[in-house]
Order: structure tokens, then C-alpha cells, then sequence
């Protein structure tokens, strides 16, 4: 079944990446108001190509999974409480006034472990929470973002446990009807995609700052991890939520359903701003979302993306969800080919009757594109 025409440029964009071999193996998908309105999967699951990607194949999105893990946080956690309110150990070292809000906008100091631990430590929950409650931060608290890569999962996901007494993988699955998993069945491994690593991978030695070194290596996580059984049961909110396109979209349409105004003006409330001290570019953070406003269509535009390319944006205004999610990985810290089909989308979305304003303006789309059942094309 085909997508709505005035996707049609979106549609060709995907075809596109996956003849031309940019793609291994991609979905993207937007859903507005709710509803599906493009659905496109393609390509193969292996890198082999013998595979094929199917409508219900899914992928490790890395750190994709981040704002999916905040969002399930912040329906149970007041973000503005400190995290020790919830987790006495954790005021140990000079931490008894950091907030919830500054870990969802990695400003807490916490970027990575200060002690060495092997990939193997990640799937010890314990072991990596003491630790971090036990540390002092990199940093001051509350003065600059440094992005917390894996470290933010478990400050997060502790403070839920300790509230609900489940963990957030386990609220995901019982708040949401979506096919999106921190914590993966073994059944479900015969769905994943295999990961094909980058050709340059980013972070090398010698071009980094320590607390970069200390992110990107304290640590190391080889995208051939994501294979192994104990990396997909594990659960760590931070990188290993397996999903596709469609269940990123379909979770986080959750900010756009009526009601949901004040969880969503929450989220968007900018926390800190500047370079960030991992990643090393300017950026606006809220609560699990980088705020793109300064670059994205649309003033109130949450995202953010996972290594090698995964993406995830929602439009506030457009009430639209827009998420992709693929098996090879790009090069260095970011990735295009999600945020331009999400460009393809945004046009779509902003000019849906002639007249209409551009998507630069951040004006709401004056009209709702045709629906077209799931809008699935394989490829």
C-alpha cells in the first residue's frame, strides 16, 4: 500500500537510499495526531544482504533509546525533586543537590564511570548503580551539559525503580502497546537486524578531551556487542532499546495525544545550554530531548538520534512524530539520512494545501495530509 502523494518525495528519498546501497537496512515513519500516516521499511537485515527487512524487523537504535526511557521516567518521577530524595546513597560525594532535571539534560557531572568497568559490568545493574551513587561529578552540577551515553539509563532508571519498584523497561512494556524493547526476549532475537559498524567511528584517541575519552571508552561498546544475548537482555536505558521506526513513533506519539500539554511542556523547558562537554557542539537541552529550535523546523521541536544514524523528532505544533531507525551505521557523531527524510517530511507536513507556510516558519500545518491505511512499501 502506497503513502499519501504529498509524501511521495519522501517515499522516493527512501527508495532512493536503499537502491542506490546507502541503506542496508531502514524504516522511517511519521505518525500525526496518532495516526500512521507514512510507514516505509527496506532493504536486508544482515549485511550479507540474504535477509530481507520486513515490517515488523527491528534494530538496535543506541542512544534513540534515551528519549523513550525519559519519557516513560517523567510519567512517575517529578523531575525537579533531587535525585536523593529518591535514592538516598546517591547524595554521597557532594551530590545530595543534583536534580532528576539535570540528568535528563546531562548536566549532572555524571557523564561516564570514574572507576574502569568492562562492557560485561553493564549487564550488573547493581554494580553500576553503586558506583555511580558512590562518585563524585566530572564537573559542577548544573554548569554545562556533557552528554551522559550510557551512564544516564541507570541514574534514570534507578531513580523509577525506586519509586515504583519496576524498571522502566517493565513500564514500557505495560504503558505502551508499541514493539519497542529495553530488555529483549530471546524469542525476538530472530527479528533483529545485524549492526554494521561505521567506517570511522568517533572519539579517536589524541583528538579528545579525558572526560570525552572517559564517555566514549569507560567502556568500549563495538557495535558487534549489540549481537550478543546478554547485551539484548540486559536492560540499559540509555543505548539498547531494540525497536523500528513505527514503535519509536508510536511511543512518543504519547506528547501528542490531548491532555498530554503540560508532560509535553515539561519536556521542552530548556535546562541548560552551550557546548556540550562530551560531544563537543552547542546544543539546547530539555528534559531526555535536545530542543531544535535554533535548527529544526517548527519552535517546539523535541529530538535527538542514536549513534551511526537512528532519529527521533516530535513537532509539537504539527501534533507529528517523525523516527527512523536502520542496521548501517554512519560515520562520526552524527548522520543525515534520518534528519533529510525527516526534512522530506516536514515540507510535506507544512505545505499540505498550496498557500501554506514553509517549514521554516514554525507555523502549524493548515492541513492534515490523506491517510492511506498504513502507508507500507517494501522494497
Amino acid at each position: 500500500m502506497d503513502v499519501p502523494e504529498s509524501f511521495r518525495d519522501v517515499r522516493e528519498r527512501f527508495e532512493a537510499g536503499v537502491a542506490g546501497g546507502e541503506e542496508v537496512g531502514a524504516s522511517f515513519c511519521v505518525m500525526v495526531d496518532g495516526e500512521v500516516v507514512v510507514d516505509l521499511w527496506g532493504g536486508h537485515a544482515d549485511r550479507a544482504r540474504t535477509r530481507p527487512w520486513q515490517r515488523d524487523t527491528i534494530v538496535n537504535v543506541w542512544s534513540a533509546t534515551k528519549p523513550i526511557a525519559a519519557l516513560i521516567a517523567l510519567l512517575t518521577v517529578d523531575e525537579t525533586r533531587p535525585v536523593a530524595h529518591y535514592w538516598p546513597e546517591f547524595a554521597a560525594n557532594g551530590k545530595r543537590d543534583i536534580t532528576v532535571a539535570q540528568v535528563l539534560s546531562h548536566s549532572s557531572g555524571l557523564s561516564g564511570w570514574r572507576e574502569p568497568i568492562t562492557t560485561e559490568d553493564l549487564y550488573d545493574w547493581e554494580k553500576c548503580t553503586s558506583l555511580l551513587a558512590a562518585q563524585e561529578p566530572f564537573w559542577q552540577p548544573g554548569t554545562a551539559s556533557g552528554y551522559h551515553v550510557i551512564t544516564q539509563g541507570y541514574l534514570v532508571g534507578e531513580v523509577v525503580r525506586r519509586v515504583t519498584g519496576e524498571t522502566i523497561g517493565t513500564m514500557l512494556r505495560e504503558q505502551t502497546a508499541a514493539d519497542f524493547h529495553i530488555g529483549l526476549a530471546e524469542s525476538e532475537d530472530v527479528r533483529v537486524a545485524e549492526l554494521v559498524p561505521p567506517e570511522n567511528p568517533p572519539f579517536r584517541e589524541g583528538q579528545i578531551s579525558e572526560i570525552q575519552l572517559n564517555a566514549a571508552r569507560n567502556p568500549p561498546l563495538p557495535p558487534e556487542t549489540t549481537a550478543t544475548r546478554a547485551w539484548r537482555a540486559a536492560e540499559i536505558p540509555a543505548g539498547n532499546g531494540h525497536g523500528n521506526a513505527r514503535s519509536m513513533a508510536r511511543v512518543l506519539s504519547i506528547l501528542t495525544e490531548p491532555g498530554r500539554a503540560s508532560l509535553a511542556a515539561r519536556i521542552e523547558r530548556e535546562q541548560i545550554a552551550g557546548t556540550d562537554l562530551v560531544l563537543g557542539i552547542p546544543l539546547r537541552w530539555g528534559l531526555g530531548f535536545a530542543l531544535g529550535r535554533d535548527f529544526l523546523p517548527g519552535p517546539r521541536t523535541l529530538f535527538w538520534g542514536g549513534s551511526g544514524g537512528a532519529f527521533v523528532a516530535v513537532d509539537l505544533d504539527a501534533r507529528a512524530v517523525l523516527a527512523y531507525a536502520m542496521n548501517r551505521m554512519g560515520d562520526g557523531i552524527g548522520d543525515l539520512r534520518g534528519l533529510l527524510l525527516a526534512t522530506e517530511a516536514w515540507a510535506s507536513l507544512h505545505s499540505s494545501r498550496p498557500g501554506a507556510p514553509g517549514p521554516s516558519s514554525g507555523a502549524r500545518p493548515s492541513g492534515r495530509p490523506g491517510r492511506a491505511g498504513n502507508g507500507s512499501v517494501e522494497k
